[in-house]
């Protein structure tokens, strides 16, 4: 990343996975990182990783379905750093199951993170971005935000919903002529823990589902967690900016589209 010293970033869902790469590497960029998680123990760890580099961090526990206390934060972070330059809104859940089995509350829940709390994160953050004079919002939906599996309705609803609030917040940013950039993230098959910490419907194996996740990016014949019997899609999740086959056209100027099948790629565009 280039550009990004002195800069002040917010990520979600900083424990692990995505959330904690990006961290890092916003702090190996010179930049100021508030990180927050509702595991306490990943986000530790993430923290100390930072402060191993010498990047300055502010930690805290969050619950991204908490819309007062996720105000609260924002206020807290704008007031230890002085200014919020970038909000990635990563934090986010999975569950598996068809939906004739999976109950109302699963797909709730799905929604309150992985949807509300992207808008949460959004909304309690944009006036400290517009105020920066150099803000960017970086919403991860998924390449399930592009298209849709047997099995992960849920999932696919949430990331549909992020990736359509935030095409329509990049316009609304334009229009205003407001100093904040808008981009959709769309990462493919990554080796997180979201499988292994997921919540599935009757009768299907958790483990056995992490285990799928785990190596259902090596060959052809994997099949989709959540759904047994079906192939993957001929297309795979793992090509980035790709035309045709089950994906949108690359980014464009007019577009607030990006892809990412592997960690480490840079995922943000001006």
């Amino acid at each position: 990343m280039q550009g990004f010293a002195g800069k002040v970033a917010v990520v979600t869902g900083a424990g692990s996975g995505i959330g904690q790469a990006l961290a890092v590497e916003l702090g190996r960029s010179g930049v100021s990182v508030a990180i927050s998680d509702v595991d306490t123990d990943g986000l530790n760890v993430t923290e100390q990783r930072l402060k191993a580099i010498g990047a300055p961090v502010k930690t805290d526990r969050l619950d991204v379905t908490e819309r007062e206390a996720f105000q609260l934060y924002a206020d807290g972070v704008k007031e230890h750093f002085g200014k919020v330059n970038q909000v990635y809104n990563n934090a986010g859940i999975a569950h598996s199951g068809d939906v004739e089995v999976t109950h109302f509350k699963d797909i709730e829940r799905v929604m309150d993170v992985d949807f509300w709390g992207v808008v949460n994160g959004t909304k309690v953050f944009l006036p400290h971005l517009i105020e920066s004079g150099d803000g960017h919002v970086v919403n991860i939906s998924s390449v399930f935000g592009l298209f849709s599996v047997p099995g992960q309705a849920a999932y696919n609803s949430a990331k549909f919903a992020v990736r359509g609030f935030t095409e329509a917040l990049r316009q609304e940013m334009i229009l205003a002529k407001h100093p904040v950039k808008v981009t959709t993230v769309h990462p493919g098959g990554i080796k997180t823990n979201i499988a292994r910490n997921a919540t599935a419907a009757e009768g299907l194996d958790v483990s056995e589902l992490a285990r799928t996740f785990d190596t259902s990016w090596r060959g052809p014949s994997t099949r989709w967690p959540g759904r047994h019997r079906r192939r993957r899609p001929r297309s795979s999740s793992m090509e980035c900016a790709r035309t045709g086959r089950g994906f949108s056209s690359a980014p464009t100027p007019r577009s607030s589209t990006s892809w990412c099948g592997s960690p480490g790629r840079a995922i943000t565009e001006s």
